[in-house]
Order: structure tokens, then C-alpha cells, then sequence
């Protein structure tokens, strides 16, 4: 390891920066959101430095450095001038006067480096590559800067107010298997979820000694399929889950992310074939709830959009299981953005109108005469297998049988097909092609823009 990563008082340093352009703009710029009041040293600065300096935030001395500038023992010396001579020069005077330098231009005369930073204060992540690689560490703080949402500095600020009671409460040699059981616990996940006092309940339990066994079911929507669809929330549960109950939909590259550890039970339904019947899932859910565990309940697209999500936590208040829902993107959001047909657009469709072809009753009897609307456009779930009922009665309603109609077949996955016609000719079509579900239908004049919007 060539380099030493630390983390130090920057408000009691003394920083000096030789240059003022746009390399230096970012250093300074840097220093002053870590505290610093560094001295700056160029003939000339950004408008940006100027207005720093304006605001007192740093001192500026505009000339130009010479072999008479001074260094002070032990300060910080970053080196930023667009002319490899100066600083050539300077970095071997700082360095004869016992300071520490950086240098923008060369990677190999460092003392110490800038690394990118996640800033969710107090928690502080850093990045750094010596220098080496600065596209890559941009690209991987962007990953971090994503993955971590801004709660996590509500989380730290938690985590610190409570050692003062930790170090009241528990012995010296049993903090770290304290601190241990309660990043283990629910109380850091109730912290981010913004359940402040639910968090404290299970702190206070620890506190005292016990082994509270608090079980909570997460009700987390997957998305249409695609991995990438994921929400960052819903990631993180997904890792940490102890038991999931996993439908159909849910791709299997998305169960990939579970720990190795998680127990899994696959609870889907595909037409008349039930692995489970919904009521004996609502009991399961319960069941591993009051175990204590962290059940998983994942779902495919959004829970509460012809998902069951209602049902199931319905089940989960009356048992008083604790619960929280995940949403997730929905398969006609999902679908229709990766077929390029935009479900609205001024030119076609004012509103978007999202129904099941399959009810709760085996049937796909709906209100017909409410669908007919010259803009809007109708998506329907799980409309497959009566694609031809719909569509006649479509006609029988006063739609016009040249309405475009498509069928975006395993929506959002590589494999992922578009079949194209009108509400005439779609019954015939499906007979001809061997379209395999899950299909989402979107019928409208939107459709009719999908050979020139489509991107994949």
C-alpha cells in the first residue's frame, strides 16, 4: 500500500494553494467545504475564488510565486498552476521548508492527495486511487453518492448521541457485542424509514439487557424485470432479508442479490395455477413475523398495482405485525418505456387508465362503455388469455377496430418482444405467433409511435 488514508481536523491545518484556474477552483473549493481558511497564491483567479475571497472565506495574495516564497513547517501545499516549471520549482522549495505538497500535474511527487468524497456528515466516505485512475473514482463515488441516501447522516448523528448512553449502560467489555446486536437490529433500517420512536424502543430493549425479537414483513415491489429497475431501497432490503416469499415476476437475477443465508419460498400464481392461495400466504407472512424475523414479501412490478400488496398487509394490521411498503415501478411505466410507446402525449392521450383482464372472480367482465375515450390511453394486465374477448368488446363499445394495439411480451428483459396490430386484427394474430406471457397490452394511437421511438 503506497498510501496512508487518514482523516484529520482540516480547520486546524494550514492549507496554501498556488494557482487560480480551474484545477485549483476545484481544490479550493474542497477545503473550504471541509473548514479550511486556506491562503491562495495566483496572479489571477476564477470568478469563483474572487467571490470566495470576497466573502472572507479565504485569504487571496494576487501575485505571482517567486524563489523567495515561504513555506511554514508542516503546511499544506497544493500545487495547481497550468506551467509544469513553477511547479516544478515550488514543490521542491515547499518540501526543502518541510512542507507537504500536492501536485494536479504530477502523480509521483505527492505527500498527500485529494480523494473524492461521499459527504453524508458526520459519516464520510472517501475514494482514491493515489491519483492514478480519477475517472474511476468519480464513477465509483457516483455508485456510492447513489447507493447511500442522505438519511445515512441522520443515522450517524443517532449512532453518536447514543454512545453517551451506551457508555453509561453497558460495561466496557461488553460494547462492541453491544454495538454488534443493535447494527444487527431493526433499529438502523427504522432510523432511515423515518421511525424514530419504534428505533428507540428496540435501542432501549438492548440497553437493558434484553433480546427483543421485533419481526416486520417489507411488502417490496421488484419492478418489471429488469435488475437495473430496481430501487436503491429496495436493493438494500433485499440484502439484508432473512425469509422471502417471491412470486413468478420476479426475475432471477434479482434474487441473486440475497444473502445465502436467506430462506426462500417461491408463492407465485400464474392462471389457475396457485402454488399457494393468497390467504395461506397472508398466514405465512405472520407466522415468520412473530418469529422475529425480517420477512421479505417480493413482488413483482409495484405491490399495490394488481398486486395483492392491499390483502396481504391488510392480514399483517390485523395480526399487529409491523410492516412497511417498498414501491417499485410498475410493468406499464416499465414496459411501455422500454417499447418506446409513451402512455401520454399531447398529441394522443391526456390520461392513462390501468385495468386487470383477469378479476378477482375468474372472469374478465369490465366496465366496457368507462374504457371508450378518443384520449386516452388503456393498459391491461394479465390480458392474455382473453385478448380476444377484450378486443370484441372493445368494437362492440364503439372503439374503433383500427385502434393500435400492442403487446409488449417479457417487458424489459433481454429477450423482450413487441407484436404490433389493431383491435380488429390482434385475435388472429395471437393465434398465428406463440407469444408467451407475461405480456402487458397497451391500446391507443400512442401505439402508433413505437416504430419510430424505440430504442431497443
Amino acid at each position: 500500500m503506497m498510501t496512508l488514508p487518514l482523516v484529520f481536523r482540516a480547520d486546524r491545518r494550514q492549507f496554501i494553494v498556488v494557482g487560480g484556474g480551474a484545477v485549483a477552483t476545484r481544490k479550493i473549493h474542497t477545503l473550504v467545504t471541509a473548514g479550511c481558511h486556506p491562503l491562495v497564491i495566483s496572479p489571477q483567479v476564477s470568478p469563483e475564488v474572487q467571490s470566495l475571497a470576497d466573502a472572507g472565506v479565504i485569504t487571496l495574495s494576487l501575485k505571482r510565486v517567486d524563489l523567495e516564497q515561504s513555506y511554514p513547517f508542516g503546511s499544506f501545499v497544493v500545487l495547481a498552476t497550468d506551467d509544469k516549471a513553477v511547479n516544478d520549482e515550488q514543490a521542491a522549495r515547499a518540501q526543502q521548508q518541510g512542507a507537504l505538497i500536492c501536485r494536479a500535474d504530477n502523480q509521483d511527487n505527492n505527500d498527500f492527495i485529494f480523494p473524492a468524497v461521499v459527504d453524508r456528515s458526520p459519516l464520510l466516505i472517501s475514494v482514491s486511487s493515489r491519483g492514478a485512475a480519477p475517472a474511476l473514482t468519480r464513477h465509483i463515488k457516483q455508485r456510492l453518492e447513489a447507493f447511500l441516501p442522505q438519511q445515512y447522516g441522520r443515522l450517524a448523528n443517532e449512532v453518536e448521541s447514543l454512545r453517551a448512553q451506551v457508555k453509561i449502560a453497558v460495561a466496557a467489555s461488553k460494547r462492541a457485542a453491544f454495538w454488534r446486536q443493535w447494527m444487527q437490529s431493526q433499529a438502523p433500517d427504522l432510523i432511515l424509514a423515518k421511525q424514530a420512536a419504534k428505533a428507540d424502543e428496540i435501542t432501549q430493549a438492548l440497553l437493558a439487557g434484553e433480546h427483543p425479537s421485533r419481526g416486520e414483513v417489507f411488502l417490496v415491489g421488484a419492478g418489471p424485470g429488469d435488475p437495473d429497475l430496481l430501487t436503491f431501497r429496495a436493493l438494500r432490503l433485499i440484502q439484508s432479508a432473512d425469509v422471502v416469499f417471491y412470486d413468478r415476476l420476479v426475475n432471477p437475477a434479482i434474487m441473486e442479490f440475497l444473502s445465502p443465508d436467506t430462506e426462500r419460498f417461491y408463492v407465485g400464481k400464474a392462471r389457475s395455477d396457485h402454488s399457494l392461495p393468497q390467504d395461506g400466504i397472508n398466514q405465512l407472512l405472520v407466522q415468520e413475523a412473530k418469529k422475529g424475523k425480517r420477512v421479505l414479501r417480493l413482488k413483482g412490478g409495484d405491490p399495490f398495482i394488481f398486486g395483492r400488496g392491499g390483502e396481504e398487509i391488510e392480514e399483517l394490521a390485523a395480526a399487529g405485525v409491523p410492516f412497511q411498503v417498498v414501491p417499485g415501478i410498475t410493468a406499464a411505466s416499465g414496459c411501455s418505456a422500454y417499447a418506446g410507446i409513451p402512455l401520454t402525449h399531447r398529441d394522443h392521450a391526456q390520461s392513462v387508465r390501468f385495468v386487470t383482464g383477469h378479476l378477482k372472480d375468474g372472469t374478465c367482465d369490465l366496465p366496457w362503455a368507462e374504457l371508450i375515450h378518443p384520449s386516452q390511453t388503456l393498459v391491461i394486465y394479465m390480458g392474455l388469455a382473453g385478448l380476444p374477448h377484450i378486443c370484441q368488446q372493445l368494437i362492440a363499445h364503439n372503439m374503433a377496430a383500427t385502434t393500435p394495439i400492442a403487446l409488449v411480451e417479457k417487458g424489459t428483459l433481454p429477450d423482450q418482444k413487441v407484436h404490433i396490430a389493431t383491435l380488429e386484427t390482434m385475435p388472429n394474430y395471437i393465434e398465428t405467433h406463440d407469444i408467451q406471457a407475461p405480456t402487458l397490452t397497451i391500446v391507443g394511437s400512442v401505439v402508433a409511435l413505437h416504430e419510430t421511438l424505440k430504442w431497443r
